[in-house]
Protein backbone atom coordinates (compact mmCIF):
# COMPACT_ATOMS: atom_id res chain seq x y z
CA UNK A 1 0.00 0.00 0.00
CA UNK A 2 1.37 3.51 -0.75
CA UNK A 3 1.34 5.07 2.74
CA UNK A 4 2.79 8.74 0.57
CA UNK A 5 -0.85 9.97 0.80
CA UNK A 6 -1.67 9.54 4.56
CA UNK A 7 0.86 9.56 5.94
CA UNK A 8 2.15 13.44 7.71
CA UNK A 9 -1.76 13.88 7.69
CA UNK A 10 -2.34 15.62 11.04
CA UNK A 11 -5.75 13.34 12.24
CA UNK A 12 -7.76 15.99 12.97
CA UNK A 13 -7.60 17.67 9.86
CA UNK A 14 -7.90 14.19 8.41
CA UNK A 15 -11.38 13.84 10.52
CA UNK A 16 -12.51 17.13 8.93
CA UNK A 17 -11.58 16.13 5.25
CA UNK A 18 -13.41 12.56 5.48
CA UNK A 19 -16.56 14.44 7.25
CA UNK A 20 -16.39 17.28 4.08
CA UNK A 21 -16.31 13.71 1.95
CA UNK A 22 -19.54 12.31 3.53
CA UNK A 23 -21.10 15.95 3.04
CA UNK A 24 -20.54 16.05 -0.44
CA UNK A 25 -21.87 12.49 -0.68
CA UNK A 26 -24.90 13.75 0.91
CA UNK A 27 -25.49 16.93 -0.73
CA UNK A 28 -25.01 15.80 -4.18
CA UNK A 29 -26.52 12.32 -4.35
CA UNK A 30 -28.96 12.02 -1.20
CA UNK A 31 -26.51 9.17 0.15
CA UNK A 32 -25.75 9.86 4.06
CA UNK A 33 -23.22 7.71 5.27
CA UNK A 34 -22.24 10.68 7.67
CA UNK A 35 -23.74 8.05 10.79
CA UNK A 36 -22.04 5.21 9.73
CA UNK A 37 -19.37 4.36 12.29
CA UNK A 38 -15.74 6.43 12.03
CA UNK A 39 -13.27 3.50 12.06
CA UNK A 40 -15.29 1.73 9.27
CA UNK A 41 -15.48 4.59 7.49
CA UNK A 42 -11.60 5.97 7.27
CA UNK A 43 -10.17 2.66 6.74
CA UNK A 44 -12.24 2.19 3.52
CA UNK A 45 -11.75 5.83 2.49
CA UNK A 46 -7.99 5.45 3.32
CA UNK A 47 -8.51 2.25 0.98
CA UNK A 48 -10.40 3.64 -1.93
CA UNK A 49 -7.50 6.95 -1.94
CA UNK A 50 -4.31 4.71 -2.04
CA UNK A 51 -5.94 2.82 -5.19
CA UNK A 52 -6.63 5.89 -6.73
CA UNK A 53 -4.72 9.04 -8.41
CA UNK A 54 -6.05 11.59 -5.78
CA UNK A 55 -3.43 13.00 -3.57
CA UNK A 56 -5.58 13.66 -0.89
CA UNK A 57 -9.06 13.06 0.80
CA UNK A 58 -10.07 16.61 -0.38
CA UNK A 59 -9.21 15.79 -3.97
CA UNK A 60 -11.70 12.65 -3.57
CA UNK A 61 -14.61 14.75 -2.30
CA UNK A 62 -13.66 17.17 -5.52
CA UNK A 63 -13.97 14.15 -7.61
CA UNK A 64 -16.79 12.86 -5.67
CA UNK A 65 -18.50 15.78 -6.67
CA UNK A 66 -18.25 16.16 -10.55
CA UNK A 67 -17.43 12.31 -11.06
CA UNK A 68 -20.67 9.96 -10.23
CA UNK A 69 -18.83 6.95 -11.10
CA UNK A 70 -16.13 7.51 -8.70
CA UNK A 71 -19.01 8.39 -6.57
CA UNK A 72 -20.73 4.92 -7.29
CA UNK A 73 -17.16 3.37 -6.77
CA UNK A 74 -17.28 4.72 -2.95
CA UNK A 75 -20.63 3.76 -2.17
CA UNK A 76 -19.65 0.24 -3.02
CA UNK A 77 -16.60 0.76 -1.24
CA UNK A 78 -18.83 1.58 1.81
CA UNK A 79 -21.63 -0.98 1.26
CA UNK A 80 -19.36 -4.28 1.06
CA UNK A 81 -20.68 -6.92 3.41
CA UNK A 82 -18.86 -10.29 3.97
CA UNK A 83 -21.50 -13.02 3.54
CA UNK A 84 -22.21 -16.94 2.85
CA UNK A 85 -24.89 -19.26 2.35
CA UNK A 86 -26.31 -20.73 6.02
CA UNK A 87 -23.47 -18.04 7.98
CA UNK A 88 -24.01 -18.93 11.72
CA UNK A 89 -24.90 -22.11 11.11
CA UNK A 90 -26.54 -22.43 14.95
CA UNK A 91 -28.98 -19.24 13.83
CA UNK A 92 -30.54 -21.78 11.32
CA UNK A 93 -30.96 -24.67 13.91
CA UNK A 94 -32.55 -21.93 16.27
CA UNK A 95 -34.69 -20.75 13.50
CA UNK A 96 -35.83 -23.94 13.20
CA UNK A 97 -36.76 -24.91 16.50
CA UNK A 98 -37.67 -22.17 18.07
CA UNK A 99 -39.57 -19.60 15.19
CA UNK A 100 -40.65 -21.74 13.22
CA UNK A 101 -43.53 -23.47 15.56
CA UNK A 102 -44.26 -19.73 15.83
CA UNK A 103 -44.19 -18.67 12.13
CA UNK A 104 -46.11 -21.38 11.68
CA UNK A 105 -49.67 -20.30 13.31
CA UNK A 106 -49.80 -16.97 11.06
CA UNK A 107 -51.91 -17.41 7.81
CA UNK A 108 -49.24 -15.61 5.26
CA UNK A 109 -46.02 -15.04 6.80
CA UNK A 110 -44.12 -11.55 5.67
CA UNK A 111 -40.45 -11.45 6.29
CA UNK A 112 -38.08 -8.27 5.64
CA UNK A 113 -33.72 -9.04 5.27
CA UNK A 114 -32.31 -5.41 4.69
CA UNK A 115 -28.70 -4.82 3.93
CA UNK A 116 -29.02 -8.11 1.74
CA UNK A 117 -25.70 -7.55 -0.04
CA UNK A 118 -25.84 -9.88 -2.75
CA UNK A 119 -28.18 -12.26 -1.59
CA UNK A 120 -26.71 -15.42 -0.09
CA UNK A 121 -28.71 -14.94 3.69
CA UNK A 122 -31.95 -14.65 1.14
CA UNK A 123 -31.67 -17.67 -0.64
CA UNK A 124 -30.70 -19.47 2.65
CA UNK A 125 -34.01 -18.39 4.35
CA UNK A 126 -36.00 -19.46 1.19
CA UNK A 127 -34.40 -22.49 1.51
CA UNK A 128 -35.36 -23.45 4.99
CA UNK A 129 -38.95 -22.03 4.50
CA UNK A 130 -38.98 -24.45 1.41
CA UNK A 131 -37.99 -27.40 3.93
CA UNK A 132 -40.46 -26.47 7.11
CA UNK A 133 -43.66 -26.48 4.38
CA UNK A 134 -43.78 -22.85 4.81
CA UNK A 135 -42.77 -21.09 2.08
CA UNK A 136 -45.68 -20.98 -0.38
CA UNK A 137 -47.56 -18.74 2.24
CA UNK A 138 -44.08 -16.19 2.76
CA UNK A 139 -43.50 -13.11 1.46
CA UNK A 140 -39.52 -12.11 1.56
CA UNK A 141 -39.04 -8.36 1.53
CA UNK A 142 -35.05 -8.59 0.33
CA UNK A 143 -33.65 -4.83 0.46
CA UNK A 144 -30.31 -3.17 0.26
CA UNK A 145 -28.94 0.72 -0.80
CA UNK A 146 -26.54 -0.60 -3.44
CA UNK A 147 -28.67 -1.21 -6.34
CA UNK A 148 -25.50 -2.98 -8.30
CA UNK A 149 -25.05 -5.31 -5.54
CA UNK A 150 -28.97 -5.72 -5.89
CA UNK A 151 -29.08 -7.07 -8.97
CA UNK A 152 -26.41 -9.48 -7.85
CA UNK A 153 -28.65 -10.72 -5.51
CA UNK A 154 -31.68 -10.51 -8.04
CA UNK A 155 -29.38 -12.88 -10.39
CA UNK A 156 -28.92 -15.39 -7.50
CA UNK A 157 -25.38 -16.49 -9.19
CA UNK A 158 -22.63 -17.39 -7.29
CA UNK A 159 -18.82 -19.28 -7.36
CA UNK A 160 -18.84 -22.59 -7.35
CA UNK A 161 -15.92 -22.62 -5.16
CA UNK A 162 -18.09 -21.34 -2.47
CA UNK A 163 -20.66 -24.04 -2.90
CA UNK A 164 -18.31 -26.30 -1.02
CA UNK A 165 -18.49 -24.08 2.20
CA UNK A 166 -22.21 -23.48 1.26
CA UNK A 167 -23.27 -26.94 1.81
CA UNK A 168 -21.14 -27.28 4.56
CA UNK A 169 -22.89 -24.60 6.86
CA UNK A 170 -25.86 -26.02 5.58
CA UNK A 171 -25.65 -29.39 6.63
CA UNK A 172 -24.36 -28.24 10.06
CA UNK A 173 -27.65 -25.61 9.79
CA UNK A 174 -29.83 -28.75 9.53
CA UNK A 175 -30.60 -29.10 6.26
CA UNK A 176 -32.17 -32.07 5.28
CA UNK A 177 -31.57 -32.69 1.85
CA UNK A 178 -28.85 -32.85 -0.72
CA UNK A 179 -27.56 -28.48 -1.03
CA UNK A 180 -27.29 -29.31 -4.46
CA UNK A 181 -30.96 -29.62 -4.78
CA UNK A 182 -30.92 -26.06 -5.11
CA UNK A 183 -28.61 -24.51 -7.48
CA UNK A 184 -27.99 -25.79 -11.12
CA UNK A 185 -23.73 -25.76 -11.35
CA UNK A 186 -23.16 -23.51 -14.77
CA UNK A 187 -19.62 -23.44 -15.93
CA UNK A 188 -17.35 -21.55 -12.93
CA UNK A 189 -21.24 -20.59 -11.09
CA UNK A 190 -23.89 -22.12 -9.43
CA UNK A 191 -27.23 -20.48 -10.24
CA UNK A 192 -29.57 -20.43 -7.73
CA UNK A 193 -33.33 -22.41 -8.95
CA UNK A 194 -35.93 -20.34 -10.13
CA UNK A 195 -38.38 -21.74 -7.59
CA UNK A 196 -36.44 -20.20 -4.66
CA UNK A 197 -36.90 -16.48 -6.17
CA UNK A 198 -40.61 -16.63 -6.85
CA UNK A 199 -41.91 -15.37 -3.42
CA UNK A 200 -38.92 -13.26 -3.15
CA UNK A 201 -39.36 -9.04 -3.39
CA UNK A 202 -36.05 -7.60 -4.05
CA UNK A 203 -36.28 -3.76 -3.66
CA UNK A 204 -33.83 -0.69 -2.68
CA UNK A 205 -34.42 0.79 0.52
CA UNK A 206 -31.60 2.71 2.73
CA UNK A 207 -32.05 2.20 6.58
CA UNK A 208 -30.27 5.63 6.59
CA UNK A 209 -33.35 7.64 5.19
CA UNK A 210 -36.09 5.39 4.13
CA UNK A 211 -39.24 4.40 6.19
CA UNK A 212 -40.72 1.06 7.57
CA UNK A 213 -41.99 -2.50 5.85
CA UNK A 214 -45.46 -2.80 7.65
CA UNK A 215 -46.61 -6.19 9.17
CA UNK A 216 -43.15 -8.26 8.87
CA UNK A 217 -43.46 -11.56 11.43
CA UNK A 218 -39.42 -11.31 11.12
CA UNK A 219 -36.42 -8.94 10.27
CA UNK A 220 -33.42 -10.58 9.97
CA UNK A 221 -30.30 -7.53 9.70
CA UNK A 222 -27.07 -9.35 10.49
CA UNK A 223 -23.48 -7.76 10.53
CA UNK A 224 -24.95 -4.50 9.50
CA UNK A 225 -25.33 -2.72 13.09
CA UNK A 226 -21.57 -2.78 13.31
CA UNK A 227 -21.09 -0.59 10.33
CA UNK A 228 -23.24 2.36 12.32
CA UNK A 229 -23.01 4.93 15.31
CA UNK A 230 -25.20 4.74 17.84
CA UNK A 231 -27.68 7.28 16.99
CA UNK A 232 -27.90 5.33 13.52
CA UNK A 233 -28.00 2.42 15.27
CA UNK A 234 -31.65 3.52 17.24
CA UNK A 235 -32.72 4.87 14.12
CA UNK A 236 -32.30 1.45 12.64
CA UNK A 237 -33.81 -0.50 15.79
CA UNK A 238 -37.02 2.04 15.91
CA UNK A 239 -37.81 0.54 11.58
CA UNK A 240 -37.49 -2.63 12.65
CA UNK A 241 -39.71 -2.19 15.79
CA UNK A 242 -41.92 -0.70 14.11
CA UNK A 243 -42.13 -2.47 11.13
CA UNK A 244 -42.61 -5.98 13.58
CA UNK A 245 -46.26 -7.26 14.58
CA UNK A 246 -46.30 -8.20 18.02
CA UNK A 247 -44.57 -10.87 18.68
CA UNK A 248 -42.13 -10.56 15.96
CA UNK A 249 -38.15 -11.99 15.76
CA UNK A 250 -35.36 -9.91 15.55
CA UNK A 251 -31.97 -11.47 14.29
CA UNK A 252 -28.95 -9.62 14.61
CA UNK A 253 -25.72 -10.83 13.93
CA UNK A 254 -23.13 -12.43 16.45
CA UNK A 255 -21.05 -9.41 17.36
CA UNK A 256 -24.84 -7.18 17.59
CA UNK A 257 -26.97 -6.67 20.27
CA UNK A 258 -30.35 -4.90 21.64
CA UNK A 259 -28.37 -3.78 24.81
CA UNK A 260 -27.74 -0.01 25.64
CA UNK A 261 -30.43 0.51 22.83
CA UNK A 262 -33.05 2.85 22.99
CA UNK A 263 -35.21 -0.11 21.91
CA UNK A 264 -33.64 -2.79 24.77
CA UNK A 265 -37.08 -2.77 26.79
CA UNK A 266 -39.61 -3.65 23.78
CA UNK A 267 -37.68 -6.98 23.17
CA UNK A 268 -37.39 -10.01 24.74
CA UNK A 269 -34.29 -12.51 24.22
CA UNK A 270 -35.13 -15.61 22.90
CA UNK A 271 -31.64 -16.53 21.71
CA UNK A 272 -28.86 -14.94 23.31
CA UNK A 273 -25.70 -16.23 21.98
CA UNK A 274 -27.77 -16.17 18.54
CA UNK A 275 -28.51 -12.88 18.97
CA UNK A 276 -32.59 -13.58 18.41
CA UNK A 277 -35.25 -11.29 20.09
CA UNK A 278 -38.79 -11.23 20.24
CA UNK A 279 -41.08 -8.19 20.00
CA UNK A 280 -43.24 -7.65 23.62
CA UNK A 281 -46.82 -7.91 22.83
CA UNK A 282 -47.32 -4.24 24.78
CA UNK A 283 -51.25 -3.13 25.57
Amino acid sequence: MDQSKIINQNSKTQNIEIKLLLEAMFQQYGYDFRNYAQASIERRVLHRLNLSDCQNISEMTHRVLYDRSFFETLVHDFSISVTQMFRDPPLYRVIRTELIPVLKTYSFIRIWIPGCATGEEVYSMAILLQEEGLYERTKIYATDMNQTILNKAKEGLYPVESIKSYTENYMKAGGKQDFSDYYTARYEFALMHPDLKKNIIFSAHNLVCDEVFQEMHLVSCRNVFIYFNRDLQNRALRLFHESLVPGGFLCLGTKENLKFSEYEKHFDTIAQQERIYQKKREF
